[in-house]
C-alpha cells in the first residue's frame, strides 16, 4: 500500500528563512502498514461500506486491501477498542450498531466535555494554536466547496479534537478522543443530506468566529446547538 497522509493528520512544521525567520512547510508523515490498514477499515466503517452488525469477514475484506489477516486482526483490535467494532463469541468482529439510545447516552456526555473544552481553549490557547485550528477550518471549507465528504469528515472531526486539545487537560482531550471515536459513523451519515450539510458547515463557521474572538461562552453555546442538530440530523437513519 503506498504511504499517503490523512489531510486530518497534517499539521504545520517549520523552517528557517533566508531572512532569519521562520516559514511553516508541510510535515512529511509516514505510516506502518498497521496505520494504512487502520485507515482504510476505519473509513469502510463511516462510509457504510461495512455496514452496522456486519460480520467482518476477514478473509474477504483482507484480500480487498491486499494484506494478511495478521495486520488486519490488529487493526480490528483497535478500532474494538475505539468501540467502532464488537468481538462477538462463535462470531467474530462485528461492526457495532449504536442504538438512538447509546448516541443520545454519548452525545449528553460529549456536549458537556465540548463546551467545557471551547471554554478553556479560549481562555487558555495561544495565538498559534487558535490559528492553527482556523487554518483546519478553512481547508474544511475547500473539501467542502469541493463536495469530498470523507475528507471533509476527517477534518471536521480534526476541528474538534483540537479544540478538546487546545483546552491544556489531557484528561479531557482524552475523554473527547474514545467517545469521539465510537460515533463517527453515526456523525458521518448526518451530512448526508446537503440541507443538513450545509447547516453543520454553518454552525462549524459560528464555532471557528467565538474562538478567534476568545468568546468562551458563545463558543460552548454554539458548540452545544451543534451537537443537538447531530442528534435530530442522523435520527432518521438510526430509526431506519
Amino acid at each position: 500500500m503506498s504511504e499517503q497522509a490523512d489531510p486530518a493528520d497534517q499539521a504545520p512544521d517549520v523552517a528557517r528563512r533566508d531572512d532569519g525567520g521562520f516559514a511553516e512547510i508541510p510535515r512529511i508523515t509516514r505510516r506502518t502498514l498497521h496505520d494504512e490498514v487502520l485507515n482504510h477499515l476505519r473509513d469502510m466503517i463511516i462510509e457504510g461500506r461495512l455496514s452496522p452488525g456486519a460480520r467482518i469477514n476477514e478473509g474477504l475484506v483482507g484480500a480487498m486491501l491486499g494484506v494478511s489477516r495478521t495486520p488486519l486482526r490488529e487493526a480490528i483490535k483497535t478500532l474494538a477498542s475505539e468501540g467502532l467494532v464488537e468481538i462477538v463469541p462463535a462470531k467474530g468482529a462485528v461492526v457495532r450498531r449504536l442504538t438512538e439510545q447509546d448516541l443520545v447516552a454519548i452525545l449528553e456526555v460529549l456536549k458537556s466535555i465540548e463546551q467545557l473544552g471551547g471554554r478553556l481553549a479560549c481562555a487558555r490557547a495561544d495565538d498559534t494554536t487558535i490559528a492553527a485550528i482556523a487554518d483546519l477550518h478553512e481547508q474544511m471549507m475547500v473539501l467542502y466547496q469541493a463536495r469530498n465528504r470523507l475528507d471533509y469528515f476527517k477534518l471536521n472531526q480534526a476541528i474538534h479534537a483540537a479544540i478538546a486539545r487546545a483546552s491544556g487537560n489531557p484528561v479531557l482531550a482524552e475523554t473527547h478522543a474514545m467517545l469521539q471515536s465510537r460515533i463517527k459513523r453515526m456523525r458521518f451519515i448526518g451530512n448526508g443530506e446537503p440541507p443538513k450539510w450545509a447547516g453543520a458547515v454553518a454552525e462549524h463557521e459560528a464555532m471557528i468566529v467565538a474562538l478567534k474572538a476568545r468568546d468562551g461562552e458563545t463558543l460552548a453555546r454554539i458548540i452545544g446547538e451543534h451537537l443537538d442538530q447531530t442528534l435530530i440530523r442522523v435520527r432518521d437513519a438510526i430509526q431506519a
